[in-house]
């Protein structure tokens, strides 16, 4: 057992550790923090002798961290989540608020809810900073293990301890290069067309493909792409069609023809989802606001 004087383990000590962790180097951590990387060796080497573990071992040419590294840097989050609450008790003031706010969303979520959410911030808040991550499949450790405060999401992970409201419903739309094609009117003609369509690694396709699938609507798929940013390079000067949720026409797919879907499509809802520890946290709270007020008008814009 260790025995280096615990009362030096401090808050940038287990940021630094968290750093690591995300960042997966040394010179990225250093990046994250504002500090240099012989300052980030320092301190690893003194969580090194509190742990009494090597914490990161070298593979190839990074470094990956042990079981007990990422152990620690859940324990770590949470510590340093407890830390800013003390040191934020009282009445909340967001333009006092100083952190990194983590919010976990694929690129549709990203580009429709978070540029108008950093103008609030910018403009209320200007000491916190967003940190985004893909969400891919959202799971429950992405918040049980605090990789993210925050996730964007048509489909909740189910957990007791995850908690969710929705932001919006929006519809799904055919999208198509109308200097290539006309829009499907029929259920024969969409079913004849070549489509293209978003699947998340590993293998997961979008939740309307296998409501489709699921109800005999069978589509040649000709492309598969990992994010909707994929679609438009593909769909132009082509015949592809994309069934995509329709908010995109004001994003990625702007300069695309847009049709309804010749067939039974669902609603598409879209939510916010975060662990009950951050449910009363003032600051917390303050930011879902936020995130629920951009919502309305980013989708009516």
């Amino acid at each position: 057992m260790s025995k280096f004087d615990y009362s030096s383990l401090d808050g940038r000590l287990l940021q630094l550790l968290v750093a690591v962790v995300e960042t997966g180097s040394v010179t990225g951590a250093a990046t994250q923090l504002g500090v240099t990387q012989s300052a980030v060796s320092h301190l690893l080497d003194k969580l090194r002798a509190i742990t009494g573990d090597p914490l990161f071992v070298k593979s190839g040419r990074g470094i990956v961290a042990t079981a007990r590294a990422e152990d620690l840097a859940v324990q770590a989050r949470e510590m340093l989540d407890t830390m800013q609450r003390f040191a934020s008790s009282g009445p909340f003031d967001p333009a006092r608020w100083q952190t990194t706010f983590t919010v976990a969303a694929n690129d549709f979520q990203r580009d429709v809810l978070l540029p108008p959410l950093m103008a609030r911030l910018r403009a209320q808040a200007p000491g916190v900073a967003l940190r985004i991550i893909p969400s891919d499949i959202p799971s429950l450790e992405m918040l049980r293990n605090a990789h993210c405060q925050l996730v964007i999401s048509p489909r909740p992970p189910d957990g007791a301890d995850i908690l969710q409201k929705r932001l919006f419903e929006d519809e799904y739309r055919v999208f198509f290069d109308p200097t290539q094609r006309k829009p499907p009117t029929s259920r024969a003609q969409y079913l004849t067309a070549q489509h293209i369509t978003v699947v998340y690694e590993p293998r997961r396709a979008l939740d309307l493909d296998q409501w489709l699938a699921a109800r005999g609507v069978q589509r040649n798929f000709a492309v598969m792409v990992p994010g909707f940013a994929g679609l438009p390079s593909f769909i132009r000067g082509s015949q592809l069609l994309a069934t995509a949720p329709g908010l995109l026409h004001a994003h990625q797919l702007r300069d695309l023809g847009c049709a309804r879907v010749p067939v039974a499509c669902p609603k598409m809802p879209m939510y916010m989802i975060w662990h009950m520890r951050h449910q009363h946290d003032p600051a917390h709270r303050w930011l879902r606001a936020e995130l629920e007020a951009v919502a309305g008008p980013a989708v009516q814009s």
